[in-house]
């Protein structure tokens, strides 16, 4: 048994597998570990027929304030491409899966972090939850299949906004647009999604299974196409300009290269 603590709790309600992204005190930043979790945490789920359905939630009352900044150290393109393989995975194991997953968001739902819940079918979010792409901000792309999932559920021209204006979106606006299927008080959204869950787990398994795989055509051109141009990102001295002003919480000065 392994002493390295874990990001990634998961538990089981019934026929619910429910996961939890477990690093409160960065909000739940998707370090390149956390994902590696989820992607186990996905094989093990596939193969387990107790298991019907799926939540996804965080901890410390926020979903996930998106990738983990400080474990951004690609320093050339195979790196990049390397931590992707890791990212494909996770997005692959939750758009792929044959189980219906329900997203339980409170709080922030930012960059990988919304990509994350995109990756989910059905997305539960409390009132107080807040939703925001700010890719540009850093000196990166849209990554973690956003670039596939997002305009599917909003319509290109909204999720064009999303993605070049980086800016914040309420629960109220997310539902009008679709970006989220059902709004609960705050406090209230794993309650919520697990019940949603609960009732996805009494559905045949098989029709979900297959009706999932139709939507997730056309995944893998999308990831394939972030993954070349995200890792060049991460070499540019934009993307370095971007971490280090996020850092020290101050406006970026971009130049371009």
């Amino acid at each position: 048994m392994s002493d390295k603590p874990t990001m990634l709790r998961e538990a089981r309600d019934g026929a619910v597998a429910i996961l939890t992204l477990d690093q409160p005190a960065r909000r739940n930043a998707l370090a390149v570990a956390m994902r590696e979790e989820l992607v186990a945490a996905m094989e093990r789920i596939e193969t387990d027929a107790a298991v019907r359905a799926v939540v996804l939630t965080g901890a410390g009352g926020h979903f996930s304030a998106g990738g983990d900044i400080s474990d951004m150290n690609a320093a050339d393109l195979a790196a990049g491409r390397h931590r992707f393989r890791v990212t494909q995975r996770v997005v692959r194991g939750f758009i792929g899966s044959a189980k219906p997953i329900v997203a339980a968001v409170e709080g922030w739902c930012v960059g990988a972090g919304l990509g994350m819940a995109l990756c989910c079918d059905t997305i539960v979010a409390a009132t107080g939850a807040r939703f925001m792409a700010g890719f540009g901000k850093i000196g990166l792309i849209p990554d973690f299949g956003l670039l596939h999932t997002l305009p599917r559920r909003v319509g290109e021209g909204r999720a064009r906004q999303i993605f070049l204006h980086a800016e914040p979106i309420d629960a109220t606006a997310a539902k009008e647009i679709g970006l989220v299927d059902r709004i609960v008080a705050d406090g209230a959204a794993m309650a919520a999604a697990t019940a949603l869950a609960a009732g996805l787990a009494q559905t045949a398994p098989l029709p979900v299974a297959l009706t999932k795989s139709w939507f997730g055509q056309g995944l893998d051109d999308a990831l394939e196409w972030e993954r070349n141009i995200q890792s060049a990102l991460f070499a540019t001295a934009d993307h370095a300009e971007g971490k280090a002003a996020f850092l020290a919480k101050r406006s970026p000065r971009f130049a371009g290269r």
